[in-house]
């Protein structure tokens, strides 16, 4: 499992470099699950903003106002993405390769 970014299925001002990294990245995980099936499923998780020690610039004293833009009203946390990789893990996702899953709350949706 790859860990991609919202930010390489969406653009974003002023993080170019970091978008196409992370597309690059996600490009890079379906060519490897054609390559490698069946013997291995390749997936990528591509969360968007997630609190964390990281990314508290990005939403603190602003918290409110950024997660009344999301569908779901909050910011992810990081047990929002543990259990998009504990499905990957799993056999729940035996027939899934090549993927990215978005896990933003449904923001790349506004």
């Amino acid at each position: 499992m790859n860990m991609a970014s919202v930010g390489g299925v969406h653009p974003a001002p002023f993080i170019g470099f970091y978008n196409v990294s992370k597309a690059a990245l996600i490009h890079l995980t379906r060519q490897l699950a054609m390559e490698l099936g069946p013997a291995v499923r390749v997936n990528a998780l591509a969360p968007g903003l997630v609190k964390t020690s990281m990314s508290r610039a990005l939403y603190e004293g602003n918290e409110e106002e950024l997660s009344a833009r999301f569908p779901l009203r909050r910011l992810g946390v990081p047990d929002d993405v543990a259990g998009a990789a504990l499905f990957l893990a799993s056999e729940a996702s035996s027939w899934l390769t090549g993927e990215a899953i978005v896990v933003d709350g449904g923001a790349h949706l506004t």
